[in-house]
């Protein structure tokens, strides 16, 4: 892959072509399941690729219109950056391969006794005699919790392996340790997972398995370590709370409004004959009640207490007064209106369902078929 797409400007025009042809020794190696000299084949790539990495950005450093036609051929905003990790990791794949063939498959659990274990893997890993590894150290410690993070069934408790290292829950202590870096990467895994909260709330797509993992991790960070001094660590996270209580905020306060607007009360004339409520509509606003339950059960890590409550307590509020609404409209409609109001009062059992329990939704689902039943033949020739 290093001698695809945005990497070609690693090679001049010459190693392009040597690069192309080794990748296709390698197909031809894989195919044959000559897998010692596909082996061979690749580290042969891969030393190439660190040279030419290596030349491109000296050189890139001090020419500036070759930095933005870097920035541009490697398509990211950080390119030197980016490039500079690709090369220091695989300057490390032989040490970070034998690490990772070391670790299990899964860590389900990770107290005491696993923790030690991957603790000792790491230390094991950055000392290795080798040329160029000692002053690599510190990039071998934080490429095995990255890899040990991967391996975890709640990617939160790789902050053990600091708090394990320190033998303390004080930030100060653990800051001091090595494997700081532990609590920085949990730290910067829950922005990330803000970052995707946003998109995800953007699009209308379910995020309750979002708010778990950040609501587990922001509670797991509060819960083993001692944030309540000043530190750099402290002051993240409360920014990152902060950041999501402001996100959730004004998606919690506008439920009631989408609520009210789909079932609010309207006059025979506003209703086209036949009409009903846009059913992309009606699946929004549901998805949206139940988003503002899941925050009830995160509000307290998420920073949303106070809306939550008040929003729910709105939605309950309005919900219970309008039902009763909804099925004399229906039980009294006409031929051209009444199927608007049945598709208001489905809409509100649905609403319900989440709001007040699925026992409650099913009595109103029959109270509507009771109103529906309750209209004679002879009313609705009157009505029409």
């Amino acid at each position: 892959m290093i001698c695809g797409g945005s990497f070609r400007f690693l090679w001049p025009s010459d190693p392009v072509a040597e690069a192309k042809a080794l990748s296709e020794d390698i197909n031809r190696a894989l195919v044959a399941d000559d897998r010692v000299k596909a082996d061979l084949l690749v580290r042969a790539l891969h030393e190439r690729a660190i040279q030419r990495m290596k030349e491109t950005i000296e050189a890139t450093g001090a020419d500036e219109k070759m930095r933005r036609r870097f920035v541009v051929q490697v398509g990211t905003p950080r390119a030197l950056e980016d490039v500079g990790t690709l090369l220091r990791l695989l300057v490390l794949r032989d040490v970070l391969g034998d690490f990772a063939r070391r670790l299990p498959i899964h860590l389900r659990g990770f107290d005491r006794e696993p923790v030690d274990q991957v603790k000792a893997l790491i230390e094991a890993a950055a000392v290795q005699k080798a040329p160029d590894l000692a002053a690599r150290k510190a990039d071998i410690l934080l490429c095995g919790l990255i890899l040990v993070m991967g391996k975890l069934a709640t990617p939160w408790q790789l902050i053990r392996v600091a708090t394990r290292a320190a033998e303390s829950d004080e930030t100060a202590r653990i800051a001091e340790t090595p494997f700081a870096d532990a609590v920085a990467i949990v730290l910067g895994e829950i922005e990330a997972m803000v970052g995707e909260l946003r998109v995800e709330l953007k699009a209308r797509r379910p995020v309750t398995s979002l708010l778990k993992g950040i609501h587990d991790a922001a509670r797991g960070l509060r819960t083993e370590l001692d944030l309540s001094a000043d530190s750099p660590w402290s002051r993240q996270l409360a920014a990152i709370r902060t950041d999501i209580s402001n996100l959730l905020k004004s998606e919690i306060e506008s439920t009631p409004g989408r609520v009210r607007r789909l079932l609010r009360q309207r006059p025979p004339n506003e209703i086209a004959p036949g009409s009903l409520l846009d059913a992309i509509d009606v699946s929004d606003t549901e998805m949206l009640v139940e988003f503002v339950d899941a925050c009830r059960s995160y509000a307290n890590e998420l920073a949303v207490n106070e809306v939550t409550t008040r929003t729910w307590l709105e939605l309950q509020h309005y919900l219970e007064t309008t039902d009763k609404a909804l099925l004399d409209s229906l039980r009294n409609a006409g031929d051209a209106d009444r199927p608007f109001r049945q598709s208001q009062v489905e809409a509100a059992v649905r609403f319900c369902r989440t709001v007040f329990g699925a026992d409650y939704a099913v009595l109103l689902a029959k109270a509507a078929e009771i109103a529906m039943q309750s209209v004679t033949p002879e009313r609705k020739h009157v009505r029409v």
